[in-house]
């Protein structure tokens, strides 16, 4: 009996302790709600590993892949390394609006980051974003080897264990802005 009182107590405790409401759209988003926003959006999209990025081909459709992203700048802004043939490249030359999706490492919430995308191809920054195991894919690196650099425009988050949710009727998730495009 004392210890079905123990664990009704340490349930009750519990409910006390919670907070009632979390991160959500219906709630008003200032200066420092955005602050703690973009730190949990950089703690899943670091932590994810690998992130989809999404671009528009010639008819409208969106492209969808995988790729291998470095950690994103304090701004949010993300930075890939891409092959310069590929499809992408085409696709973000004829419009460069494109979407990022990283997927929490435990599946328990996300960050989609809308931005533009822009092709770099200077050396110095080509040194700075280049990982080593990719050698192999870019034999020609100077030739071959193109940046993507994704300026965030907005994004938006939801993550149940760090009490960012969506809205309770429509399941909006917060967004903030980031960019002025």
């Amino acid at each position: 009996m004392k210890a079905l009182q123990k664990a009704i107590y340490l349930i009750l405790l519990i409910f006390i302790l919670m907070p009632t409401e979390g991160f959500s759209q219906s709630g008003e988003i200032t200066d420092s709600t955005n602050k703690i926003l973009v730190s949990a959006a950089k703690e899943i999209m670091i932590a994810s590993g690998t992130c989809a990025l999404i671009t528009l081909d010639d008819e409208g459709r969106p492209r969808v892949r995988a790729m291998d992203a470095f950690d994103p700048e304090t701004n949010l802004t993300v930075w890939f390394g891409t092959n310069s043939k590929s499809r992408k490249v085409n696709q973000i030359k004829n419009d460069p609006r494109v979407t990022l999706y990283y997927l929490d490492s435990n599946a328990s919430g996300y960050v989609m980051i809308h931005g533009i995308a822009e092709l770099v191809d200077n050396k110095d920054d080509k040194e700075r974003y280049w990982k080593d195991e990719w050698k192999d894919f870019y034999p020609n690196k100077a030739e071959t080897y193109l940046l993507i650099k994704v300026s965030p425009i907005w994004m938006e988050i939801s993550s149940a264990p760090r009490g960012i949710i969506g809205d309770t009727v429509t399941w909006q998730p917060p967004k903030v802005l980031i960019g002025s495009h």
